[in-house]
């Protein structure tokens, strides 16, 4: 009787995972355009930046690159502290990247800049697994721990309950 209780509530969830988990972690996710930040650039066309490493890392040392139209137009190396200067650039577009983050800003000349643009560009590194919790549903082995999970569990709470004479 137990037996027959414990298959049907396996088969319940291996059904109700075998529908939710391949459309989640099987789906195409979703790729928004980047927002673009207005930068001014201080004199001489700098851009002054800095990368931030949510995983707490040290960022010093880390090669930055400036893309404009998708190619590389300048790279330069982080200080210390995570901050970073790129000279000889115009007003523009450009793709700011280093580590695993990116971002896409436009950068003004120092006169030309609206009031809101800001100082600095701010470059964040991609934090827990390197990418979104979403990706963590691609990988083969959480999925696998997933479903010994949901297997085990019903098993243990039938096995810990008390026979009958």
């Amino acid at each position: 009787m137990k037996n027959g209780k414990l298959v049907r509530c396996a088969a319940i969830i291996l059904a109700v995972l075998g529908m939710c988990v391949p459309e989640l972690a099987f789906a195409a996710p979703p790729s928004p355009k980047p927002a673009v930040v207005d930068v001014a650039l201080s004199d001489g066309g700098v851009l002054h930046g800095q990368l931030i490493d949510l995983r707490g890392g040290n960022a010093a040392g880390v090669p930055v690159s400036v893309k404009a139209q998708n190619k590389e137009v300048l790279r330069t190396i982080t200080l210390k502290d995570g901050h970073f200067a790129v000279p000889g650039l115009h007003g523009g577009v450009y793709q700011v990247a280093a580590a695993q983050g990116q971002g896409v800003y436009r950068l003004w000349t120092a006169k030309a800049a609206p009031p809101s643009a800001q100082k600095n560009a701010i470059v964040f590194t991609q934090g827990l697994f390197g990418g979104s919790p979403k990706m963590l549903l691609a990988n083969p082995v959480v999925i696998a721990g997933v479903v010994a999970t949901a297997i085990a569990v019903p098993v243990a709470v039938v096995n810990s309950r008390p026979s009958s004479p």
